[in-house]
């Protein structure tokens, strides 16, 4: 059976074809007028395009089949049967309106034209058959401009110029004061604008007029406006867009007439009360264009605003009432918030459009409480209206939305979250300036590994270069600090300790704020909100809990991180970074003498030192965690990693060790790799220097037998390995763990459970996961590293290209923010099956940035995985992605 490629709605039209209300087919515009036509609504008849003609039309050289055009002239006919005009008739024409329709919505991103059908001829027969020649010279100017500005790339600049100076020739300010010789005089300008700059006449020739605003229509999925929305938005290039026809119907035929946009419910609050802007006398664009200052829809809007046009509540009554009648009607037959366009047209009510409405964080989970109160909808469906990722509005302090904004340079939004403070240009003093109580911004041009103390202390991070999976980016939203990336117009300079923004010049101490949601860097301290988490958010998460099936824990390592992760209800820790504690300022200096010590006896020295720090710092987070697993990864980085850069650093590890620079220095060039991330770094250190992973060993079981014996709860450690590649690596320092493990137990008399697992990151990992699991009681995916190491690619290095990538479809996402199902997933799903065989009580998770991203943690689900694990202010939108992806899956 061959599908059809265009449905006809409105009038008489059999609306019967499931596939004419499928969203995937006829896009979502379509979908919902026939909907609307189909239970009675007041609808202008016209046909819907289907997505898949789109599709078809971009991938064979954008052209328009004969099928296609025999289809579009039979709906044509029906339309002008429906309302009893003919398309280009010079005594009474029809016109028509073409818009696109994706499948989601993607408010502005692709092209409208309205009144088409109109040209010298046809403008006359509308003013005798409207009985108003001004309201049909109006229409023909909007329709030049709008037709010459979509189809055939003229600047509308040049027409909003020429109507400002027909205006101001005048003595006019609105547009509403000009009378139908002013506007046939301004279409006669058009026409000039229109053959000067197109070397040709404005089309005449309606046919001609309909084929290119479809084309136009078409042509706009691919605009680099709706590129960029797509990206940002995960939606995939290979959707298309339907192209709706439709019958005009006006607002601007006199103060009978009107246009507006509404919303059911307040989309900014979630508040149970109509919202939304008409305008009498007026067309759709002039709502949405902010030509005209449009009026508020009900009286008591009007009121709270001390606003003094009349809303239409008061101006249009019945229209009003009827308006509000199929709000309520709208709303139950589709059990959500609606967003709304409408048109009166002389007194009678026309609905152009329906669709869920785009809503805040706060008022989307108002709406889903709301509705299931209300009998409107399940516990289950509210589960899955609430966008996960849209919670992130709601866990970072915002910015006031009252406050006044002096923006001096945009840059990426690598982790959301608001955060104002003095500008510190490096670590260290981020620390000292914290300590005293200071409230800072590090300002870099990029973050290393030895930043990680500066970024702790400070309250957000600000990088000239670097994008939304540098280091940066993906250490700040670990630890749920504000960051904003790639800010090229940042420049600093180190030796004055200044910066400058743009045109504007700062210096160290000078205040700035950031917007890690926007990208947005201000100028001053901007007031911030702080989240409320309780109310309708605990509600929902509290359904999200019944229905998922993985736990939930998250990325931490320190005491800090742990608490606010339980308070957003994380069931464990998944990831502890122990590096992260080495980088402290109180140790780093042993870190070093470690490192560059000459013999197992100098590392076994500066180690001894560090294990009561070590043993502090899980003492601090077991107590936090008592009860709970706890996964802790052994050092992973290379070493190199850990070494100081400048002479003032070396010359203090001099002072430290008692040892020459010289020495020092000569030290850290053996220690240089060509390729660290490669190299001598994860288990690979714990095979060639065991005394490290002996100490911190030591610090987890000697922390955990305190915390029992205090408390009387301990958490459950489970020691991760990292980097294993072989069984054997796992087997040799298992057996070492299992020895400090033994050791400590008979010399404090006690003993704690305790397991010992690996990370799998490494590609030969996964795929000899059946002998590994032998040793190994529990997995961990590091996706980051399985991803770099899969991909053969640098996250560091990849934000330089990989958007160009994602343009080109060559993957769906980035995929260090979204996990690559086709390739690293198949490792993933095979070791987890290769485990599971020769381990059928393996402990299966994962602790990459994906633990936070809906999209994988719905393949995580798939898979089985036991848990995910995400940064502390991620751990909400795993829990309410878990949830879905438990539905989904049942």
């Amino acid at each position: 059976m061959t599908l059809k490629t265009v449905y006809v709605f409105g009038g008489n039209a059999d609306h019967s074809d499931p596939r004419q209300k499928d969203k995937t087919v006829a896009g979502g515009k379509g979908a919902n007028l026939a909907e609307m036509a189909s239970i009675g609504l007041p609808v202008p008849p016209g046909f819907t395009i289907t997505t898949e003609e789109c599709v078809r039309y971009l991938q064979d050289g954008a052209d328009f089949s004969d099928d296609l055009r025999t289809a579009v002239a039979a709906a044509l006919t029906h339309v002008e049967a429906t309302v009893g005009k003919r398309f280009g008739d010079a005594a009474d024409p029809l016109l028509v309106s073409v818009r696109s329709g994706a499948r989601v919505s993607m408010p502005g991103m692709m092209d409208t034209v309205l009144n088409l059908g109109l040209n010298d001829a046809t403008v006359q027969g509308l003013a005798t058959s409207s009985g108003d020649a001004r309201f049909a010279w109006d229409s023909y100017r909007r329709f030049i401009q709008m037709y010459s500005d979509v189809v055939l790339g003229i600047d509308h600049g040049l027409f909003e110029e020429a109507l400002e100076i027909a205006k101001e020739d005048k003595g006019f300010y609105n547009d509403t004061e000009m009378a139908a010789e002013d506007w046939q005089a301004l279409v006669a300008e058009y026409n000039t604008i229109v053959a000067d700059e197109l070397g040709r006449p404005f089309p005449q020739d309606v046919h001609e007029q309909l084929w290119g605003a479809i084309r136009a229509v078409f042509d706009s999925w691919d605009s680099d406006r709706a590129k960029v929305y797509r990206r940002l938005n995960d939606i995939p290039g290979d959707w298309g867009t339907a192209v709706n026809v439709q019958a005009m119907v006006f607002g601007n035929m006199g103060e009978t007439s009107a246009t507006g946009v509404a919303f059911t419910r307040d989309p900014a609050t979630g508040n149970r009360a109509y919202y939304g802007e008409y305008l009498i006398n007026a067309q759709g664009e002039d709502v949405v264009a902010g030509i005209r200052t449009p009026q508020y829809l009900t009286k008591a809007a009007r009121e709270t605003a001390g606003a003094k046009p009349l809303s239409m509540e008061e101006a249009l009554p019945d229209a009003y009432a009827e308006l509000a009648r199929v709000f309520d009607l709208l709303e139950l037959h589709y059990k959500d918030m609606q967003d709304i366009e409408f048109t009166v047209e002389r007194g009678k009510l026309w609905m152009l459009q329906t669709r869920s409405g785009k809503r805040t964080a706060k008022a989307a989970l108002k709406m889903a409480v709301d509705m299931v109160a209300e009998g409107l909808i399940d516990e289950r469906e509210a589960v899955r209206r609430v966008d996960p990722m849209a919670l992130d509005q709601l866990l970072h302090p915002t910015l006031d939305p009252k406050a006044e904004r002096n923006v001096l340079t945009t840059g990426l939004p690598a982790s959301p979250g608001a955060a104002a403070g003095k500008i510190v240009l490096d670590a260290d003093t981020a620390e000292q300036w914290a300590g005293r109580g200071e409230k800072v911004i590090l300002v870099r041009v990029e973050t290393s590994p030895e930043d990680i103390h500066g970024m702790h202390a400070a309250q957000g991070i600000l990088t000239a270069r670097g994008g939304m999976t540098s280091h940066a980016a993906v250490v700040a939203r670990g630890m749920g600090r504000p960051c904003v990336s790639g800010a090229g117009a940042v420049s600093i300079d180190r030796a004055t300790r200044k910066l400058r923004i743009g045109s504007t010049e700062l210096k160290e101490g000078d205040a700035i704020t950031l917007d890690g949601a926007t990208g947005q860097v201000m100028l001053g301290i901007v007031p911030t909100v702080e989240p409320e988490l309780a109310g309708d958010f605990g509600t929902l998460m509290v359904w999200a809990d019944k229905l998922r099936r993985m736990k939930v824990r998250t990325n931490a390592e320190t005491p800090d991180d742990c608490r606010m992760a339980r308070q957003f209800g994380a069931e464990g820790i998944g990831l502890c970074r122990t590096e992260h504690m080495f980088f402290e300022a109180s140790r780093i200096s042993l870190v070093r003498q470690m490192i560059l010590a000459d013999d197992e006896a100098g590392r076994r020295r500066a180690l001894e030192q560090l294990l009561p720090e070590q043993r502090a710092d899980f003492t601090a987070i077991f107590e936090v965690m008592a009860g709970l697993p706890c996964t802790i990864r052994l050092l992973d980085p290379p070493l190199h990693e850990f070494l100081p850069h400048a002479d003032e650093d070396f010359a203090d590890l001099a002072d430290a060790t008692g040892l020459g620079v010289d020495h020092l220095k000569r030290r850290a060039g053996e220690l240089h790799e060509f390729n660290p991330m490669l190299g001598h770094r994860g288990c690979r250190l714990g095979i060639t220097y065991p005394e490290i992973y002996e100490m911190q060993a030591r610090a987890i079981f000697e922390a955990v037998c305190a915390v029992k014996a205090s408390s009387g709860e301990a958490p459950l450690p489970e020691i991760m390995i990292p980097l294993v590649a072989t069984k054997r690596e796992l087997a040799i320092l298992r057996a070492l763990i299992d020895r400090v493990a033994e050791a400590v137990f008979a010399e404090v008399g006690t003993r704690v459970e305790y397991l010992v697992g690996t990370m799998i990151e490494l590609p030969r990992a996964a795929l000899m996961a059946g002998d590994i699991a032998e040793e190994g009681a529990f997995f961990s995916f590091g996706t980051n590293d399985l991803t770099q190491t899969t991909l053969g690619v640098s996250r560091d290095d990849a934000a330089r290209f990989l958007s160009v990538y994602v343009d080109k479809g060559i993957f769906p996402r980035d995929p260090f923010v979204s996990l690559d199902i086709e390739g690293v997933g198949q490792l993933v799903e095979l070791a987890a099956e290769r485990g599971r065989a020769t381990r059928p009580d393996i402990k299966l998770g994962i602790c990459g940035e994906h633990g936070g991203d809906p999209a994988s943690i719905a393949f995580c689900e798939k898979v089985g995985l036991d848990y995910v694990s995400a940064s502390p202010y991620r751990v909400p939108i795993a829990r309410l992605a878990a949830a879905q992806a438990a539905l989904k899956k049942a």
